[in-house]
């Protein structure tokens, strides 16, 4: 699986947004300070905000002490709801989801790999939030992976 940088960047920006929230911080946080704390392009960001906002996770704030805050509550934010509002589906395959792509008798299987495949990424990125995230807690069954020491080994063709 290949994250993108607007993903990275995106939830980059939002656990510092939300960290706020569960400090109870009721300001708005400009791109400028975001881009300055994560080490985030500005002009890059400002799109990936305006991308959060259309998909309802940001609300913006105009004016002199403009910026940005959560317009809904990060336990209802997934990973994968982030990864979707900047990128689109979680799973595709040149540019066709998977439940949709055809192929031959012969590479009809593919089909059910990618669907699996999918299913395994939702398990992770759907039971993740930002709330999870800006705490630096983890569901347990996504610690749980993440404390495999396989998952850390790098794979490189024939190995």
């Amino acid at each position: 699986m290949r994250v993108s940088a607007k993903s990275d960047y995106a939830l980059r920006a939002l656990i510092e947004i939300t960290q706020r929230w569960v400090a109870d911080d009721p300001s708005v946080v400009s791109a400028e300070e975001l881009s300055r704390a994560q080490g985030i392009p500005h002009g890059f960001l400002q799109g990936i905000l305006a991308d959060l906002r259309r998909a309802g996770v940001l609300s913006s704030q105009r004016g002199q002490s403009g910026g940005w805050r959560l317009a809904v509550d990060p336990n209802d934010i997934s990973v994968a709801d982030v990864m979707r509002a900047v990128d689109g589906p979680i799973v595709s395959i040149s540019g066709v989801r998977p439940e949709s792509v055809s192929y031959n008798e012969h590479a009809v299987v593919l089909q059910r790999v990618w669907i699996a495949a999918r299913a395994s990424l939702r398990d992770v990125l759907e039971n993740t939030t930002l709330i999870d995230l800006a705490k630096n807690k983890l569901p347990a069954g996504v610690e749980r992976r993440s404390k495999d020491e396989d998952a850390w080994q790098a794979r490189v063709p024939g190995s």
